[in-house]
């Protein structure tokens, strides 16, 4: 039995309270992770955790969602992959992604967000997914570049942290240049009706 959820090196899955609560409290730890997901906080509580662990744990629907992607090798929670901004009407989405550092150049981010994309394009009807990163985040921008996004700009000043101003880079990928680097998916047959 094949999944469309599982590639070579991970699976993305719900995730239970108690894992969102200990990837938020690794990540937490390392604070390249935290700018690269979007800002450094100050440390919290584990209630709070607890509370945004079980917010982020709730379904919102088939194009809105957060899944914790596990290593298969390891057979462990290495990060996560959530589905924001989904504009039905247009038939764009986004993501955000993060993966803790120890687990990173491993090949599971490139491969959840092939999962995802697959997901949302030949799943859900999307046409297009847009994503940013900061311009610092050279990893991340060459990952989209192999994976076959197209920077479409640039918004400079756009966040501060670690003393500076840094730019947010804006990539697209439509449904066609999906198809071009990457395999649609595939149905398998269950014999004769």
């Amino acid at each position: 039995m094949a999944s469309v959820w599982v590639g070579e090196r991970v699976r993305l899955r719900g995730g239970e309270p108690e894992e969102w609560e200990q990837l938020a409290v690794e990540f937490e730890q390392d604070s390249t992770v935290m700018r690269n997901a979007g800002a450094l906080h100050p440390p919290r509580s584990r209630a709070s955790y607890r509370q945004w662990a079980e917010s982020t744990n709730k379904l919102r629907d088939d194009d809105a969602f957060s899944l914790v992607i596990e290593s298969l090798p390891e057979e462990r929670p290495v990060g996560w992959l959530g589905t924001t901004d989904v504009d039905k009407n247009a038939g764009v989405f986004s993501y955000g992604i993060t993966i803790g550092g120890e687990y990173q150049r491993r090949g599971y981010a490139s491969e959840a967000i092939v999962l995802v994309l697959r997901y949302m394009f030949g799943e859900r009807r999307f046409q297009k997914c847009d994503v940013d990163m900061y311009a610092y985040n050279t990893a991340s921008l060459r990952l989209h570049k192999k994976l076959g996004f197209i920077e479409e700009g640039r918004r400079r000043r756009r966040q501060f942290f670690a003393g500076a101003y840094h730019e947010l880079v804006l990539m697209g990928m439509t449904v066609e240049e999906y198809a071009a680097h990457h395999s649609p998916g595939y149905v398998e047959s269950t014999g004769p009706n």
